[in-house]
């Protein structure tokens, strides 16, 4: 059996033309939208290390017909989404714990 883990990765590119790479972590897509939970990947060990373990709430939004991803401004749908996806987390999880 294969157990080799590949994340799913998406690469970002800011206001200034930086690249930046991020893992999905999660997506939820409900009746107000599409959202995606995103860990940084670090090329540097040191700057893993340095992370605070965070990850980033994004909405696909649709500009001039094309999808891309936004931070997202309303502070109370990102706490429900926040609780969502910590849920999720949990049962991941513990779905691994009960898989050993």
């Amino acid at each position: 059996m294969n157990d080799e883990y590949k994340p799913d990765l998406i690469t970002l590119t800011d206001d200034e033309n930086n690249e930046h790479i991020f893992e999905i972590l999660d997506i939820i897509e409900n009746d107000k939208g599409t959202f995606y939970a995103l860990s940084p990947v670090y090329d540097d060990a040191d700057e893993m290390l340095e992370d605070s373990g965070e990850y980033y709430i994004m909405e696909v939004i649709e500009e001039d017909g094309e999808q891309m991803l936004a931070e997202l401004e309303d502070e109370k749908l990102l706490d429900q989404l926040s609780e969502i996806f910590e849920q999720h987390f949990e049962e991941m999880f513990e779905d691994e714990e009960d898989e050993e």
